[in-house]
């Protein structure tokens, strides 16, 4: 098999901040094309954050070396995609954007191959998806009520929060969508001290529950914070793959998954599955991403609780056609074999 990519260049329609950084404007991604020995090309997306140490830069500088491992795991089959996730794991066990697009490529590949939708591979139901949440960044108050105003159809928005304005931007969201159901993320940006004093205000303005306030390794605080808290709390930052979960387990009331955090989208699969063993709830989120990315996360969208899949509708222009989400939240599927994606 061969492993071709390239960098794109992307603009979001706003600046989108949170309470930990300022975002770019532009965001460099990583096309990733993986071509089998009859010429069927599966495609996928690296989204790397510098969060987690990941760039587009190191991104194209490691792939030529997990394109080897790929190779050698293969042994030319793509169907071994349980092998190749382990193989991939071993060259490299942390740069989950870059990994995650070879996962996502292999998978687009391989319904390709069947003729089928990745969904459908696996026996999902698109009915059982719930619908995304809209994110509205930190700004000037009027500038987020401007992009609330935008975001009229979505029925639900998740808030970025962790800001001496906090209460401010929530009565605005609430003069502005008063019938909508309303999350916060703050992050990583409080302390626990600080995430127990906002919860009043929360349950004022109705929120529905409160994603990642502490940050990432503060596992006692998150476990105190949830001891005090009237509403659920969602680790993110928390969790990046399976392993982390157990340890999460009576600490927050569910784990976020991002792909570019788990590196595949079998690992994300057995997110799924480790939370609901302990029975935590599961959301299904995604970094500012092209069609190409939210495409791969699509598929896994009937296995969740809350989906926050926005990160295309989030820019001036998006470079692919395909599965994604509606104006009104709905979660948009493909009937086109693999992730159903194509180039504009």
């Amino acid at each position: 098999m061969k492993l071709t990519f390239e960098i794109v260049e992307l603009q979001t329609r706003h600046a989108f901040n949170i309470a930990r950084q300022v975002g770019p404007p532009t965001r460099r991604l990583v096309w990733v094309r993986v071509r089998d020995n009859d010429g069927v090309e599966g495609w996928g997306e690296a989204s790397p954050q510098p969060f987690y140490g990941e760039t587009a830069d190191t991104v194209t500088a490691i792939l030529p070396r997990l394109a080897e491992a790929l190779e050698e795991a293969a042994g030319g089959d793509p169907f071994a995609l349980e092998r190749i996730d382990t193989a991939l794991h071993h060259a490299l066990a942390h740069n989950g954007s870059a990994r995650v697009a070879i996962s996502a490529a292999l998978h687009d590949l391989v319904g390709k191959r069947l003729g089928v939708p990745v969904w459908k591979l696996w026996g999902l139901d698109p009915a059982a998806a719930p619908r995304s949440s809209f994110t509205i960044g930190i700004d000037e108050i009027e500038v987020m009520r401007a992009k609330v105003r935008e975001a009229a159809a979505y029925p639900i928005l998740k808030i970025k929060v962790g800001t001496p304005r906090d209460r401010e931007i929530l009565s605005m969201i609430r003069e502005e969508a008063p019938g909508k159901t309303i999350r916060v993320d703050a992050n990583t940006g409080w302390s626990a001290k600080q995430t127990i004093a906002a919860m009043p205000m929360f349950q004022e303005f109705g929120v529905e529950f409160v994603e990642q306030p502490l940050p990432a390794h503060d596992l006692a605080g998150l476990k105190l914070v949830r001891d005090h808290s009237p509403l659920p709390i969602i680790a993110d930052e928390s969790v990046e793959n399976a392993t982390d979960v157990a340890k999460l387990a009576g600490v927050v009331d569910g784990v976020n998954i991002k792909l570019s955090k788990c590196g595949s989208l079998r690992e994300a699969i057995r997110i799924v599955q480790a939370a609901r063993a302990h029975n935590m709830k599961v959301m299904l989120g995604c970094m500012i991403e092209s069609t190409l990315g939210i495409a791969a996360a699509v598929q896994l969208t009937p296995l969740v609780d809350y989906v926050d899949l926005d990160g295309a509708a989030l820019l001036a222009h998006d470079p692919f056609d395909g599965p994604g989400i509606e104006a009104d939240g709905r979660v948009r599927f493909n009937a086109e074999p693999g992730l159903g994606v194509s180039s504009k």
